[in-house]
């Protein structure tokens, strides 16, 4: 009796041990391919929509104007204490890297407080840091911006009126306008480096 309980313990195992083994083969050959490709499909619209604002330089800011050369965009306002002045900081770093390798990044930086970043304002917020341009529009075009890049913003009451919360990271595009990777706020050195160049081509 014993023998026989041992020997349906031991068929048990044996079962239990073909039923992962073939679980294992499922997720690797059928659920995380397709779980790669959900995740490469969710980025391949990453900036596409319907949203028009206005450029420091005066030009149309659409989704047609992230092709044509590689391109950064951070979100962001004029207000802002420390995030936003900090990765323009950076901006200039990256630029003043590149610029010895005889090339320079376009960056737009959109706000996400259009109420009170003006065109003027934006231009002279971001005039100190090489290869940036200013990005607003009317509140609903900006609120288009936001979901088409899937970013999170946020207006958020404080003792001088308000200030915004806002996503931190730095969306990176090619030359055709697809979604190339990030670089989070105060990323580390190599990270960045690596990213830009893979950007860049170089």
């Amino acid at each position: 009796m014993a023998a026989t309980d041992s020997l349906r313990r031991i068929r048990l195992l044996l079962w239990t041990l073909v039923a992962i083994a073939a679980l294992a083969g499922a997720w690797f050959w059928l659920i995380s391919p397709r779980l790669d490709q959900l995740a490469q499909s969710g980025t391949d619209h990453l900036g596409r929509g319907a949203y028009n604002l206005q450029t420091t330089e005066g030009s149309p800011f659409t989704q047609d104007s992230l092709k044509g050369q590689p391109s950064a965009v951070f979100f962001g306002f004029t207000h802002c204490p420390d995030v936003c002045p900090t990765t323009l900081g950076e901006v200039a770093g990256w630029q003043d890297r590149l610029k010895q390798q005889g090339k320079e990044l376009r960056v737009f930086f959109v706000t996400v407080d259009p109420e009170r970043d003006t065109l003027d304002k934006l231009r002279d917020y971001v005039s100190w840091a090489p290869g940036v341009t200013g990005v607003t529009g009317p509140p609903e075009e900006i609120a288009k911006a936001v979901k088409a890049f899937r970013v999170y913003a946020r207006k958020v009451p404080n003792d001088d009126g308000y200030t915004m919360d806002h996503s931190a990271m730095t969306l990176l595009f090619d030359e055709d306008g697809q979604y190339s990777g990030l670089i989070g706020y105060q990323e580390d050195p190599a990270r960045s480096q690596a990213a830009l160049d893979k950007l860049m081509g170089g």
